[in-house]
């Protein structure tokens, strides 16, 4: 997202006024803009720039005049329509439209039809409100300018008391809200462990029509195929060359060539999903990754002896059954047996080679795990969001029906059946106020631990799982009471023009909400109140 900075001279409508030396100390600077068919000024000492209106980042759950988030030179900066605000007729941007970014202890870009001039007034010029009559709330106004910048009369608008009106719960809470996630973000989920020792957490995914899976332990993060990669000349077919992936090599290997089967080009469905194996790591190229999967281990078999070690069955140690006839087979790859393999071998020897050859390519080293968080990307309808990876208990396809249960909270869309539990199951859109839409493939139930109880929330696609550096890491808007909870933080991803909006797990349902869930599940699953 690009913006461009609007220099402060005057764009049209009026000239600069000098002020007279011996009154220079007294003169104030204004900037004049229109919205709708009000003409407004307002002090030149809080606004940081004018800019062109940027595309941004709508935000669920913020107040109705947020237009979005954008990126300002590496900052997030709120964008708020003016005319919402003023209750006047919506009306998109165009080539005049203008954000006047303003900095009252929060930088925020206000929407403005037309920025006219900055003017120099005096302060004889400046009169009282008391007899307004507009349509615009006065208690907004600081006063009135008379015959400057070519207008008759021009309202002062009192931005400090217009942002205190509209944000002040906010900024009561802002530090809490931080100081909370921060907590929890030091003490971490526990109340897993006990699960984890007769679970496998694998990642699943597919590769020509069959599927296989890998432990979650190994999997360092799922990326999408990049436009750009490398091909190393004179390296096998199962080499596709390598890519850059945060200031390191990375060596791409196809499990389609690896495991002798049909070659076929990677398209938007094509993930990578990058494995560690040591101080080693590899990108995995699939056709497609399906879910993350909890399977108890008495569901896992090894592989049948007269299979195991020959083949392209070498790297396949185990098999798990899944579903209620146990017909869906799982493959599991052994990280251990697949890094042996002469093209696993070979592809970290190209890297090595290209390193020596070319003292300024990317080191490959991976960066220390305390500078950077592990999320896992999901989509709804055209915004990014993230959860840490250590809250996803597992991703799974949402089916083709939902179980409605009677009298149920209005908030559930249904029930599933997940290895013998309930699953309550709310649609995420819902829950971030967006409109609905029609199941599809692509959709999956990403699975979360409530205070104890496992909830499935819908989302429209889940894209990768992904390392952001700490540091493109920072405290989101405080924009309203309900998002300044949900999203506490936002991933500032400028080099690649994205920002992924943080969801803290603990508060995607309220705790008088997750009682009602509580209740259902234990009907459901036959329990006495």
């Amino acid at each position: 997202m690009t913006n461009e900075t609007v220099a402060s001279s005057p764009p049209g409508g009026g000239d600069t006024q000098s002020p007279d030396p011996e009154h220079e100390s007294d003169v104030r600077q204004f900037v004049i803009f229109i919205c709708g068919n009000e003409v407004f000024g307002v002090d030149m000492a809080p606004v940081q720039e004018i800019i062109r209106v940027p595309e941004v980042v709508r935000v669920p759950l913020g107040p109705a005049t947020l237009e979005g988030l954008a990126n300002l030179r590496g900052k997030v900066l709120p964008i708020i329509s003016l005319r919402r605000l003023f209750g006047l007729e919506e009306r998109d941007s165009d080539d005049a439209s203008r954000a006047l970014v303003i900095d009252l202890g929060q930088p925020l870009g206000f929407v403005v039809d037309r920025v006219s001039s900055v003017v120099a007034v005096e302060p004889e010029q400046i009169e009282d409100i008391t007899d307004l009559s507009t349509t615009v709330n006065t208690e907004m106004l600081a006063g009135l300018l008379k015959g400057v910048g070519g207008f008759p009369m021009v309202m002062v608008m009192d931005f400090e008391r217009l942002i205190s009106a509209e944000f002040a719960e906010i900024a009561r809470m802002a530090r809490n809200t931080a100081a909370r996630a921060l907590a929890q973000e030091q003490n971490g989920d526990e109340d897993d462990n006990e699960d984890a020792l007769d679970e496998l957490q694998l990642v699943s995914f597919e590769v020509a029509e069959q599927e296989y899976a890998i432990p979650i332990e190994h999997t360092q993060e799922i990326v999408q195929f990049p436009e750009h990669v490398v091909k190393v000349p004179r390296s096998e077919a199962h080499v596709l060359g390598v890519m850059t992936l945060r200031n390191r090599l990375l060596p791409l290997v196809s499990l389609r060539c690896l495991f002798e089967l049909p070659v076929r080009t990677p398209d938007e469905h094509s993930r990578i999903v990058v494995v560690r194996l040591g101080t080693v790591t590899v990108g995995l190229v699939m056709d497609s990754v399906n879910e993350v999967l909890r399977v108890p281990l008495a569901a896992v078999e090894a592989m049948p002896a007269m299979l195991a070690g020959s083949g392209d069955m070498g790297e396949i140690s185990r098999i798990c059954r899944l579903g209620q006839d146990g017909k869906r087979l799982v493959s599991i790859i052994a990280i251990e047996h697949l890094f042996r393999h002469s093209s696993i071998q070979e592809a970290v020897s190209t890297v090595k080679n290209m390193q020596e050859d070319d003292p300024s390519a990317p080191d490959g080293q991976e960066e220390q795990d305390d500078d950077e968080e592990q999320v896992v990307v999901f989509r709804l309808d055209k915004e990014e969001f993230g959860v840490p990876i250590s809250s996803v208990q597992e991703i799974v396809r949402v089916p083709d029906e939902l179980t409605r249960v009677p009298k149920a909270p209005t908030f559930v869309e249904g029930v599933i059946n997940l290895r013998g539990s309930v699953l309550p199951v709310i649609d995420q859109r819902r829950r971030l106020g967006l409109p609905p839409t029609p199941r599809n493939d692509r959709q999956r139930i990403m699975v979360f631990l409530l205070d104890g109880m496992r909830t499935g929330f819908i989302v429209d696609s889940v894209a990768e799982v992904l390392k952001i550096p700490r540091a493109a890491i920072e405290p989101a808007p405080q924009l309203s009471v309900e998002q300044a909870r949900l999203i506490a933080r936002v991933a500032n991803l400028e080099q690649h023009k994205r920002l992924i909006q943080l969801i803290d797990p603990s508060c995607l349902i309220a705790r008088e909400q997750r009682e009602a869930l509580a209740t259902l599940t234990d009907h459901e699953n036959g329990e006495s109140p």
